[in-house]
């Protein structure tokens, strides 16, 4: 994936890999939903997580991750400002 991606394309990929490992339909997620609100144990957040990194082949640092409330949008954000950071962007907003 490369960081020139738009908001809305971010957003419907993490959508779609966050319905796929909580075993949801993508029309079922909302942004302000977290992870343990979706059913994804802390085990399968971190597989989620994982798989967030290898599409957008990105890495998020290791600190800071609470699984049972951050929230779907708090992803998007993150990998919006981990491709920005990537491409060497001063515009994260993460």
């Amino acid at each position: 994936m490369n960081a020139s991606l738009s908001d809305e394309s971010i957003r419907d990929e993490i959508y779609a890999i966050v319905a796929k490992q909580a075993k949801l339909d993508v029309a079922s997620l909302r942004p302000d939903a977290t992870l343990k609100d979706l059913g994804v144990a802390s085990l399968e957040a971190i597989e989620l997580i994982f798989d967030i990194e290898e599409h957008f082949d990105i890495t998020f640092p290791d600190e800071g991750a609470n699984f049972d409330t951050d929230t779907v949008q708090h992803l998007i954000d993150a990998v919006r400002g981990a491709l920005q950071a990537k491409s060497g962007g001063s515009e994260a907003t993460a």
